[in-house]
């Protein structure tokens, strides 16, 4: 059993000694990587020194495989590690100190990192992150180097250095806070030359590092000091008060899971519009029983207020997050809103100001001054970013903070960096550069698109088109199972990513499939209240859902299924409009509504009366759309031809009744794909382009009316019939 109770041991002597050098890293880092309390997604890094024939001279040369530029341990492959001359690294402090001598550190700093790639062994592409100089210049062969919520802390506390002493008796060194790169490594080296008996360093406001010649060793080390950090801050948070007393006691309570979700509901779409003035951003809301213990407490505001202390942390969640000190045991919805409008405004000016005085003069612009974090008392915390995984990462980071305030309070007094230290990590022109590199957003990246009838056929084949532009999807039917299952094809192909504990949809991905009755008002907006707490708005909606009903056997087409007809072809269109426009108003963000009609509209056919005319009214339903939601939403439509193939409006019964209608040669016994290949033939040679028509095709129009490319056309139909030239307009 286990002696561990603040950390997981996962290491498996078995599995380990089948791996290569460069294998054990990759495992022991996957190994860290995989518990949240040893350190965040994407930060930390570990290291290897190890010998290898070096590819030119066939000497056996010291080789530094450290986690490169980016990635997240857990995941980590060998693709992710850079590979490095030991001895050129360790040769590149002459030429740092010559820097140095001239008064430009800084600059000195960042020239180092350019200097990486010409120690690079064996032309390995990986980038060298920032921190190599750590791993280089201690002397273990194995390096460490971790952000646990328990070792920062004790970081992040005021009386970091005696804390250290104390809790760790002499075994960790201690090291001031210092900007990650060179001099930093220097100043661990010099630590390492003085105390030769000590494997590890606290990093002040920063997280730790251990080392060891074995690997094994090194990953027990760096459990055992989160282990001995964990245990201390449980003994001193208990002797306080442990949960009760946490972070000072409640000030406020937290509303009950119905009446908080319908106020997330309410808020969230006005509240995405407010901070997604310059980009649109994805949000993430976490309600559970931490985060609102921290956000409903007396000490709440004091340390919201001083903001993150890692600078892991900082980097996603901004200086410091919103808080909002709305009571929801006596205040409404109309009241935080207005809180947070003023919330909103002061903290734009805050960032502004905090800008202002800490720029120098090589600085980036300013960059969105809103805020990535915001917290309420009795609803909790609201992520946002770029997209649901960055929403998700920044709710984790947050998550971090509130443990390393809940800790370094339970021990001491938490202090942050100090606001011109948090700058230039923020502004840092390596980071800048960083992001300058990285690939141009896709073309609906920010965006949420409800795609109503994605359990099959045109709907599954439009979300399928969008998502891979960017889209974060809502696959909507009234089947929900179809839904959820179009929705799970999506993130099998482009992944879930993490998981953040909240409403039940906050942990979704780039996909969620929702049920959703468009013939019930009270159903639709229970599903886009339901999209508004899984990303905090939406931006467009394609409604694909129809109806054909044939006629019976005396060729008419029963009163009950007209109604029908008319309110699935029309009137669900129109539910969905009109609860959506509420929606977007509140946003106040452009958007889209693509409805889908038929070629059928402009063609009058013998046995499809109902169909027909339904369809044409929805045709006008676009037009009186475009007007009624302008200038604020562009509202167009899609007429396909028929669409056999892969349409759920085609079963294999109404094939053979068309197929005999034509009078196609066919057999009772013959597969239903055979049938459905000669119909769609048929049709295909009805048009002008000879070829079957596809719901691929139809998610190609849908695709062109949610983007910016026709940006200025609204109230139009597009046809995608093959070129029927019966529905020519005239």
């Amino acid at each position: 059993m286990s002696k561990h109770k603040h950390v997981s041991h996962l290491w498996n002597d078995a599995e380990a000694s089948k791996l290569d050098p460069v294998a054990r890293l990759v495992y022991r880092s996957n190994r860290l990587g995989a518990d949240q309390r040893i350190t965040n997604t994407g930060g930390g890094n570990t290291s290897s020194k190890i010998r290898e024939k070096d590819p030119l001279t066939g000497e056996e040369v010291d080789v530094l495989w450290v986690k490169g530029s980016g990635g997240d341990l857990r995941t980590s492959s060998r693709e992710n590690f850079s590979s490095l001359y030991q001895d050129k690294l360790l040769g590149l402090q002459k030429s740092y100190a010559a820097r140095t001598d001239k008064g430009l550190k800084s600059q000195a700093e960042d020239d180092m990192v350019g200097m990486y790639t010409h120690a690079t062994f064996n032309l390995n592409p990986r980038a060298s992150s920032i921190d190599t100089p750590l791993h280089s210049f201690l002397p273990g062969r194995h390096v460490d180097h971790m952000h646990p919520n328990a070792i920062i802390s004790i970081a992040a506390s005021k009386n970091c250095e005696a804390l250290t002493k104390q809790i760790f008796a002499g075994k960790m060194a201690y090291v001031q806070w210092m900007r990650p790169g060179f001099e930093l490594g220097l100043a661990m080296q010099e630590i390492s030359r003085r105390q030769p008996d000590v494997k590890a360093i606290m990093m002040g406001q920063h997280g730790f590092i251990s080392w060891d010649d074995d690997d094994k060793a090194c990953y027990e080390l760096t459990l055992s000091m989160i282990e001995r950090a964990g245990a201390y801050i449980e003994e001193k948070y208990q002797a306080k008060g442990g949960d009760a007393k946490a972070f000072g006691g409640p000030a406020y309570q937290t509303l009950d899971a119905e009446k908080r979700h319908a106020t997330l509901a309410a808020i969230l779409p006005w509240l995405r519009g407010q901070v997604s003035r310059e980009k649109r951003f994805i949000g993430t809301v976490q309600d559970d029983e931490k985060i609102l213990r921290f956000v409903n407490s007396k000490d709440a505001p004091r340390l919201a207020e001083l903001g993150t202390s890692c600078p892991d942390h900082f980097l996603r969640t901004k200086i410091k997050p919103l808080y909002v000190a709305w009571n929801p045991q006596a205040e409404d919805a109309a009241a935080l809103k207005t809180k947070l409008a003023a919330g909103l405004d002061q903290y734009r000016k805050d960032y502004a100001s905090y800008y202002e005085a800490c720029k120098r003069p090589n600085s980036p612009a300013m960059r969105d001054p809103n805020p990535t974090v915001v917290l309420i008392p009795g609803l909790g915390m609201i992520a946002w970013g770029k997209d649901k995984s960055e929403s998700r990462v920044t709710a984790e980071f947050y998550n971090c903070a509130v443990e390393v305030m809940r800790g370094a309070e339970a021990i001491d007094q938490y202090i942050a960096l100090p606001q011109q230290e948090a700058f230039d990590i923020e502004y840092w022109l390596l980071e800048e550069a960083k992001l300058k590199r990285m690939p141009a957003e896709k073309e609906l990246a920010r965006q949420v698109i409800i795609v109503v009838g994605a359990g099959s056929g045109i709907g599954k084949e439009t979300a399928h088109r969008l998502v891979k532009e960017g889209a974060h999807i809502v696959c909507v039917d009234k089947n929900v199972e179809a839904s959820q299952s179009t929705a799970k094809e999506i993130t099998d192909k482009h992944g879930a990513g993490i998981g953040v504990a909240g409403t039940g949809l906050s942990g979704c991905g780039p996909a969620i499939g929702l049920g959703g009755d468009i013939l019930d008002r009270a159903s639709v907006r229970r599903m886009l209240d339901q999209v508004a707490l899984a990303y905090g708005g939406f931006d467009s909606i394609c409604v694909t859902a129809g109806i054909f009903v044939p006629p019976d056997t005396a060729g008419r087409i029963p009163d009950d299924k007209w109604g029908l007809t008319f309110a699935l072809n029309v009137t669900g269109s129109y539910l969905v409009a009109d609860e959506a426009y509420r929606t977007w108003k509140e946003q106040g963000l452009r958007g889209n509504l693509v409805l889908t009609t038929s070629a059928n509209a402009a063609v009058a056919k013998k046995g499809s009366v109902a169909y027909d005319t339904s369809k044409a009214a929805a045709n006008h339903l676009v037009r009186e759309l475009a007007i009624e939601l302008s200038p604020l939403v562009r509202v167009n439509g899609v007429a396909p031809a028929t669409v056999v193939q892969g349409s759920a409006m085609f079963p294999r019964d109404r094939v053979i009744a068309s197929l005999a209608k034509y009078n196609i040669p066919y057999t009772d016994d013959e597969a239903t794909d055979s049938l459905t290949t000669k119909l769609s033939k048929f049709y295909a040679d009805r048009t002008l382009t000879k070829s079957p028509i596809t719901p691929a095709d139809q998610a190609e129009a849908y695709f062109l009316l949610v983007t910016n490319r026709l940006s200025k056309t609204t109230g139009q139909v597009v046809t995608v019939d093959g070129g029927l030239h019966e529905a020519f307009l005239r």
